[in-house]
C-alpha cells in the first residue's frame, strides 16, 4: 500500500494504533523505524537514508535520538486483512530526554520495548519501561539484532520474560538492520495494541505533544486528539491561556507534512494557525473549539525539574537580545528547557538555564550555537541547595552568587537521586568503591540473571553531573548502564570556595562543594587559572578561599623588565638605585592596576569539556 491512499479525513478508530518504541542509545530504534517506513511503503527506496527520522545534524553526528517524532504508516494486517493506520512516536533512550519519552507515552496506547540480543535490557530502557507501565500502555518485547554473531537471543529472551512477567516465546525476534521479523512485528501491533477511545460526537479535546517553529508558517503544533474531530477554518482555543484562533491547516505527518480535511478521534497530527508568539502553544495544553469548547481540560504532563543549573552567557556583549529569542523559540521544541535572566560581573548579562542533564546542557549549548548562529560561554554547572540561616529563613541557592556570605548559616541541604546501575556482576565491586567514593549509600541489589545484577543507590546529585558516568564506564569496560531520578534532599555540610584575584573575588569561578570536596576544588582552580591569566608587570596571587580563610594559592610572577640594561660600568648603587626606582613603581601599579581575565581564560577554566566527553561515551 502506497503512501497516497492514506484515507483522507477521520479514520474509523477502530483501525488506529498508537504506539512508540521504547530503546536504550544505540539499541537500532530509528534503524527499526527506518524498516517499518519501508514495509508499510511511506519511503520508497529513492528517498530513504539512515535515521531516516532524525532530523537534526547533531542526531545524526552522535548517533542518538534527542527529539521524539511522530509518523502514519499504513498496514494491512496479513492475519484478519483488515487495514489499520499506525500513528508510531519514535522516543529518545538517554536519561537526560526522559521528560520527551514521558510526553510520547501519553500520546500512545502501545509500546515496543526493544533491547539489543548481544547486550540486555539497560537501566536507562528498564525505568522508561516501568514509565509505560504506570501509564497501562501495552507492552510488545521485542530482540533488535539476532543477526550479530555475539548475539544470545535465548538468554536476554528468559530475562525479559523475568521483568515483564510474560513467556521467554513471547518476545519477539527482529533484525532491523536486514528487515528480518519487522512484518511479523507489525502485525503483533495491529493484534495486540488496543484502539483508542474516546467520544467522536462530544466538544472536541487534543493534547498537544510537541510544537515546532517554523519561520514562514508560524508555530507548528502536534496534537492527539482526545475526544469529538477538528476541521480546518474553525475557531479552535487553548484552555490554559485562553486564546483563541483560526485554524488554517490541520494534517498528519507521513512522513512529511499532508492536509487532511481534519483529524478525528485517536488521531495523531499537526495543525498550524499562523501564530508566530511562541507563548501561546504550550506543550501539555488541551485544544478545544472556540464556539462549544470542553468544560475539562486534560491532565497535561509534570512540568519537569532541572536537576542542573548553568550560565548561558553570549561572547560579543550585543548579541543578548538574540540569545533571548533563541531561548524562546528552543524552549517551544524542549519543553524541558527553563531560564531566567541573570547578570555577572566578569561576563556581563546572560541566562541562568535549567536543564534535566549533562548531556541536556550540551545539546541545547550546541544548538543554540548551530541553529542561532550564536558563540557562548557556559558556566560550571551546579545543581539547586537550600540554606537555612539561624534566624529561620530559607535561601534557594541556583548561582554561587546567590549564596548567603556574611551570614549564620544553620543548615545546609543538597539533592539526592535514587540511582539504578545494571551491569555484570564481576564488576560489583569496582561500582560499590566508586559510589562510596561519591557519598552514595547502597539502597538494595538484586540479580537479573546469573550473570547480570541491578544495584540501587541513593546518591547527592552534585557528585554524578560531572564525570559519575564516565567514571563508571571505564571502571566497568563500559558494560554497566545508569538512570536516575530525583529523590528529595539530605542534610549536608556544604561551604563556597570564592577564587580570588590579587584580594578581590571572581564570581563566574565560585563554586558550592562538599567541605571534603574544597581544598580539592581551591588546588585544582588555582593551578589551571595560573597558566590560563598571563603574566602582568606586578605580581598576581590567586587564592581559593571559604570565607575569610584561604585554603590554596598559586602565584603568577611578574614579568621583569631589564631597567639595568642600559647601566654599565659605574658603582653598585648606581644599579640599586634604579632597582628601587622600579620596585616603587611595582608598588603603585599594583594598588591601581586591575587584574584583566582574558576570554580565553574564562572559556578554558568553565569549560565543561571534560564532564561532556563523559556523557557523549
Amino acid at each position: 500500500m502506497t503512501a497516497q491512499q492514506i484515507p483522507a479525513g477521520h479514520t474509523d478508530p477502530a483501525r488506529i494504533r498508537n504506539f512508540c518504541i521504547i530503546a536504550h542509545i544505540d539499541h537500532g530504534k530509528s534503524t527499526l523505524a527506518d524498516r517499518m517506513l519501508q514495509a508499510t511503503g511511506v519511503v520508497d527506496g529513492r528517498q530513504m537514508r539512515a535515521q531516516y527520522l532524525d532530523r537534526m545534524d547533531i542526531e545524526r553526528e552522535r548517533g542518538i535520538t534527542i527529539k521524539a517524532q511522530s509518523i502514519r504508516m499504513p498496514w494491512t494486517s496479513r492475519e484478519t486483512g483488515v487495514e489499520h493506520v499506525l500513528h508510531m512516536i519514535d522516543t529518545p533512550g538517554h536519561v537526560d530526554f526522559t521528560y520527551e519519552v514521558s510526553r510520547s507515552l501519553a500520546a500512545c496506547e502501545g509500546a515496543v520495548l526493544l533491547v539489543d540480543a548481544a547486550q540486555g535490557i539497560e537501566a536507562q530502557t528498564l525505568a522508561n519501561l516501568y514509565l509505560a507501565l504506570e501509564n497501562d500502555l501495552q507492552i510488545i518485547p521485542v530482540l533488535n539484532k539476532i543477526d550479530l554473531p555475539a548475539a544470545q537471543p535465548d538468554l536476554y529472551a528468559a530475562e525479559l520474560a523475568h521483568i515483564i512477567g510474560c513467556d521467554p516465546d513471547d518476545v519477539l525476534r527482529v533484525s532491523a538492520k536486514t528487515g528480518e521479523g519487522v512484518e511479523d512485528l507489525l502485525d503483533v501491533i495491529c493484534r495486540d495494541i488496543p484502539a483508542p477511545v474516546g467520544a467522536a460526537d462530544a466538544p472536541p479535546r487534543a493534547m498537544i505533544f510537541d510544537s515546532v517553529y517554523d519561520i514562514y508558517r508560524g508555530v507548528i503544533t502536534y496534537i492527539r486528539v482526545i475526544d469529538g474531530h477538528f476541521t480546518p477554518r474553525e475557531r479552535i482555543k487553548m484552555m490554559s491561556t485562553g486564546a483563541t484562533h483560526e485554524l488554517l491547516e490541520i494534517g498528519v505527518i507521513s512522513p512529511e507534512p499532508k492536509p487532511t480535511q481534519g483529524l478525528g478521534v485517536g488521531e495523531v497530527g499537526y495543525l498550524i494557525t499562523g501564530v508566530k508568539d511562541v507563548r501561546q502553544s504550550r506543550v501539555g495544553d488541551t485544544v478545544t473549539d472556540a464556539a462549544k469548547p470542553a468544560k475539562k481540560s486534560l491532565g497535561g504532563y509534570r512540568d519537569p525539574k532541572p536537576m542542573v543549573y548553568s550560565g548561558l552567557y553570549p561572547l560579543d556583549g550585543s548579541d543578548y537580545p538574540l540569545l533571548r529569542d533563541a531561548l524562546d523559540r528552543l524552549q517551544l521544541n524542549d519543553a524541558a528547557l527553563v531560564y531566567e535572566p541573570e547578570t555577572s560581573a566578569a561576563l556581563g548579562f546572560g541566562f541562568r538555564c535549567g536543564f534535566l542533564g549533562l548531556l541536556h546542557l550540551e545539546i541545547t549549548r550546541d544548538r543554540l550555537e548551530r541553529e542561532f548562529d550564536l558563540d557562548l560561554i557556559s558556566t560550571a554547572p551546579n545543581v539547586v541547595y537550600r540554606v537555612v540561616l539561624e534566624d529561620g529563613t530559607e535561601r534557594i541557592v541556583t548561582n554561587p552568587s546567590d549564596w548567603p556570605t556574611g551570614m549564620k548559616i544553620a543548615e545546609t541541604y543538597e539533592p539526592i537521586v535514587k540511582a539504578m546501575i545494571i551491569a555484570p556482576s564481576e564488576y560489583i565491586g569496582a561500582i560499590m568503591e566508586l559510589c562510596q567514593e561519591r557519598r552514595g549509600a547502597l539502597g538494595g541489589m538484586d540479580y537479573l540473571s546469573p550473570t547480570r545484577v541491578e544495584l540501587r543507590y541513593t546518591l547527592p546529585l552534585a557528585e554524578i553531573i560531572f564525570d559519575f558516568f564516565d567514571q563508571l564506564k571505564s571502571r566497568t569496560r563500559g558494560y554497566a548502564s545508569l538512570d536516575y531520578e530525583l529523590s528529595g534532599e539530605q542534610l549536608s555540610d556544604l561551604v563556597k570556595v570564592d577564587i580570588l584575584l590579587q584580594g578581590e573575588p571572581v564570581d563566574a569561578f565560585s563554586a558550592i562543594v562538599h567541605k571534603d570536596k574544597a581544598y580539592a576544588y581551591g588546588t585544582s582552580m588555582t593551578a589551571k587559572l595560573r597558566k590560563l591569566i598571563p603574566r602582568q608587570q606586578f605580581e598576581v596571587p590567586i587564592q581559593a578561599a571559604i570565607g575569610s580563610r584561604v585554603i590554596a594559592r598559586e602565584n603568577i610572577s611578574a614579568m621583569r623588565k631589564d631597567v639595568l640594561a642600559k647601566c654599565y660600568g659605574g658603582d653598585i648603587t648606581r644599579k640599586r638605585k634604579l632597582l628601587e626606582k622600579q620596585k616603587e613603581g611595582k608598588k603603585r601599579m599594583k594598588m591601581v592596576g586591575r587584574v584583566e581575565v582574558p576570554q580565553e581564560a574564562f572559556i578554558a577554566a568553565l569549560s565543561t569539556g571534560d564532564s561532556a566527553e563523559a556523557v557523549k561515551k
